[in-house]
């Protein structure tokens, strides 16, 4: 038997950041996100040799390893180690072999979730292999201690819950990991002049995420920067007041507000923008784009740029002429889901 999944990546519209710890359980944070047509996928060929097989396709990683209890945490596929560790301790199941192999349409580093949409794919996979009693806010935890507990990678909340949930949502994050995630009914066509009016611009892996993280876990903290931790506070802001903007459909306030909370976020921490992120703004700029901000902890992955659309050509062209590529996407309403094969 085959199963199959597939989660969808997201943009961080506002409040990114506040889903960090310990500014979350400090404060509280919120976080508007949105799901979008690029996805992490993964295939669980159940096998019958004693042998985990882990196949990173589109990194060209593969590994071979004996079906036990737990799989070696090493630097090497981790997230995928970390899944089935997990599976088999939190579930009772016995060291089970089988083929698992991922790829994912955008790389670790976009800004966009990546690695923790993965995780969410993994888990899925195994959710509907298994036939595991998880639901919506199960599979985000799971995957979320998964990521952040167990694997002490660096990161905040909002991703997990993106991938699984799917669509427009705001999210509460709250003390002891308390979350509530609102799903938004976002009008078809505000949403369709939200997609006219963004481009998405790759500038490369952020090669500094999780010491961008790091620095704005410390620079939030109790007794940290009270600079930092100000733009905190209106970042957060920024999701309630993007939020109602979105719903009425009002792109220009939308665009207004994207553009404060990248002038806060970039007092967060020293690296979220650089010398090579501030020339792509400028050209964009001069180009006609009203504003954008960097997806994610920043540093580098893919900038969203809020574009009147008659310019959206010109805008194109400009960056078109720079390293990195645009690239073409739509919202999407689906969370993460899977599927069996029987053969």
């Amino acid at each position: 038997m085959i199963t199959r999944s597939k989660a969808p990546l997201r943009l961080g519209l506002a409040g990114g950041g506040s889903d960090v710890s310990p500014y979350s359980d400090l404060y509280g944070g919120l976080i508007l996100n949105a799901t979008i047509n690029l996805y992490a996928y993964c295939t669980i060929d159940e096998k019958k040799d004693g042998l985990v097989n882990i196949n990173a396709a589109d990194i060209a990683i593969q590994k071979e390893y004996t079906a036990s209890d737990y799989l070696p945490i090493d630097g090497t596929l981790d997230l995928h180690k970390g899944v089935y560790n997990r599976i088999i301790k939190d579930f009772g199941i016995q060291p089970f072999s089988c083929a698992i192999t991922t790829y994912s349409d955008a790389p670790p580093g976009s800004g966009l979730g990546s690695s923790s949409t993965m995780v969410v794919a993994i888990v899925k996979a195994f959710v509907e292999w298994l036939n595991l009693p998880l639901g919506e806010y199960e599979i985000a935890k799971l995957a979320y201690d998964i990521e952040r507990k167990d694997l002490k990678l660096s990161g905040g909340k909002q991703d997990q819950y993106a991938a699984t949930f799917g669509g427009f949502n705001f999210m509460e994050f709250m003390g002891n990991d308390r979350i509530i995630v609102n799903p938004l009914r976002i009008k078809r066509w505000i949403i369709d002049e939200l997609e006219a009016s963004m481009l998405l611009y790759y500038t490369g892996a952020s090669r500094s995420s999780a010491k961008i993280i790091d620095e704005q876990t410390k620079n939030t903290s109790n007794g940290g920067n009270p600079v930092a931790i100000e733009a905190m506070h209106n970042i957060k802001k920024s999701a309630i007041d993007m939020k109602e903007a979105l719903l009425k459909g009002d792109i220009s306030s939308f665009s207004s507000i994207l553009g404060h909370a990248w002038e806060d976020k970039k007092k967060m921490a020293s690296s979220i923008t650089n010398d090579a992120i501030d020339e792509i703004f400028k050209i964009a700029i001069a180009a006609g784009a009203s504003t954008g901000k960097v997806s994610g902890a920043g540093g580098g992955g893919f900038i969203m740029f809020i574009v009147d659309p008659v310019k959206k050509v010109d805008v194109t062209n400009a960056l078109k002429k720079l390293n990195g590529p645009v690239v073409d996407f739509q919202f999407s309403e689906g969370g993460c889901h899977g599927w069996k094969l029987f053969n």
